[in-house]
């Protein structure tokens, strides 16, 4: 069921009047709650909600036996099966076929010919996203962060929460379960700003992320037929086809909480008027970037210590990072330029230089931050190129291509009309996204417009685009979802 689906658009309503008209308690709020969650998953695959229940018992389970452990050693025996078992589930539909068939290929370069087992299966929409929840949550109790939940109902919502449930935020147990566990009651004003902020996610994934997805995928398909030119638009197209579908997609999930009087943790924050790589990776899948810092980065050391422990943790990290985004050697690649693109300000100590967004308080930027800005996005677009590409020969045919003397050429793109509409498109979404980029989302100060009637115009103006100049043809599926 996507967001941005009739079949969407007709379920929400219907939770929405049953939760704040029917569900008069507590219990009762958070079952209907479970209850929409786990048919909002069966409407991609109900075969895959015995693995989500599976964890989900897993760690309810695993959780209360460290919880009622008698030494140390038996706390730590249910954390270790806990953690293998979900990574074991998650490494065997997401992983099994790279690693088999990448061992198969390695050895062919010492004569041996292998033929690898490989597995038909759908990876389960989601898994990764539910199974670091369900990990945060473990590896808070053995850490005594928190105590474990004795409620299942509520601790399943936690884990399986409709809005967050296939693409995130990956959210922490002592965050969203203390919401969880307390009475909700209607809030007008939070109803309205997630509304608002739904709003601003579908124009961002139907205008902006699928028209600019109709121009990437023909590119990156037919990239051997285009000229530089084309090819360097098709990484712009893609660089904002995948902050428009992604972040289109948590803002519509953070709005969605806020309908049902729960707050999710923020997943960006204008990430392309970033100065640096580093403030980058702070604005830019936030939820993800900090659950590595938390859980794996800061136990390895962090930045304590020398300049080779400060290397080796920040490759693992963008590894692993690159890892968790897809079995394919593409994301890997990605992870390691992301390295090597932080890598300077880690080790010269300026990686925290950028805390405020870009010219707080001001109109413009200044020529140096402008230029920040704009060297920062040519890394990030760089980077993009692997992650968009087939394999790692597609992404270096691809470069190979851009940095041409056809780059100075007219673009061989077919639907030029097309890619100019796109442009402009995304020229006057940057201009409202950093008009409002103080904000938690760039239409949020709406709401601090005195007059009913400029809100109400600004709100039409928004469906305005969105109808006229969104893509509603075949539905394009969240990028996200095949993590």
């Amino acid at each position: 069921m996507l967001f941005n689906s009739i079949n969407f658009a007709i379920f929400l309503p219907i939770v929405f009047i049953l939760y704040w008209y029917f569900a008069k308690s507590l219990k009762i709020q958070n079952a209907l709650l479970l209850i929409s969650s786990y048919f909002f998953y069966a409407c991609w695959d109900w075969r895959f909600m015995f693995l989500l229940l599976f964890s989900t018992f897993l760690d309810y389970f695993t959780g209360l036996k460290m919880q009622n452990s008698q030494n140390q050693k038996e706390k730590r025996n249910w954390f270790w099966l806990s953690i293998v078992v979900n990574l074991g589930f998650l490494g065997f539909f997401k992983y099994y076929n790279f690693f088999a068939e990448s061992f198969a290929e390695s050895v062919s370069y010492f004569g041996w010919k292998i033929s690898p087992v490989l597995l038909k299966v759908i990876l389960p929409v989601g898994i990764s996203f539910y199974t670091f929840h369900g990990l945060s949550y473990v590896i808070d109790i053995y850490k005594n962060k928190i105590k474990a939940e004795s409620n299942f109902v509520d601790y399943a919502v936690f884990v399986s929460f409709f809005p967050l449930l296939v693409a995130g935020p990956i959210e922490r147990a002592t965050h969203l379960l203390p919401q969880i566990k307390k009475r909700r009651n209607f809030d007008y004003a939070q109803a309205a700003d997630g509304l608002r902020q739904i709003l601003w996610g579908l124009l961002k994934k139907i205008v902006i992320a699928d028209n600019c997805a109709e121009i990437a995928n023909q590119i990156f398909g037919n990239s051997s037929d285009m000229n530089g030119s084309s090819l360097f638009l098709g990484a712009i197209f893609f660089t904002f086809q995948i902050y428009g579908d992604f972040s289109g997609y948590s803002d519509i999930a953070l709005g969605t909480a806020r309908l049902f009087g729960i707050e999710l943790l923020r997943n960006f924050a204008f990430p392309y008027f970033s100065r640096d790589i580093a403030e980058f990776w702070r604005r830019w899948h936030i939820s993800l970037s900090s659950w590595f810092k938390d859980y794996l980065y800061i136990p390895l050391g962090g930045s304590k210590g020398g300049n080779w422990m400060r290397i080796r943790n920040v490759f693992i990290i963008f590894i692993v990072s690159g890892f968790w985004h897809g079995a394919n050697w593409t994301f890997i690649v990605w992870g390691i330029l992301n390295a090597l693109f932080i890598l300077p300000s880690v080790v010269m100590k300026t990686n925290r230089n950028n805390l405020e967004i870009v010219a707080k308080d001001r109109i413009l930027p200044t020529f140096k931050e402008l230029m920040q800005m704009m060297i920062t996005f040519i890394l990030i677009v760089f980077a993009w190129i692997f992650f968009r590409a087939e394999n790692i020969g597609h992404a270096i045919s691809y470069i190979k291509g851009i940095f041409s003397p056809s780059l100075i050429t007219y673009p061989n793109f077919d639907k030029i009309d097309d890619m100019l509409t796109a442009i402009i498109l995304i020229v006057v979404f940057l201009l409202v996204e950093w008009l409002g980029r103080e904000n938690q989302y760039a239409i949020e100060g709406i709401k601090n417009f005195n007059s009913k009637s400029i809100r109400w115009l600004c709100y039409i103006m928004i469906l305005f685009v969105i109808y006229f100049y969104g893509n509603f043809g075949e539905s394009i599926e969240f990028i996200y979802f095949q993590f």
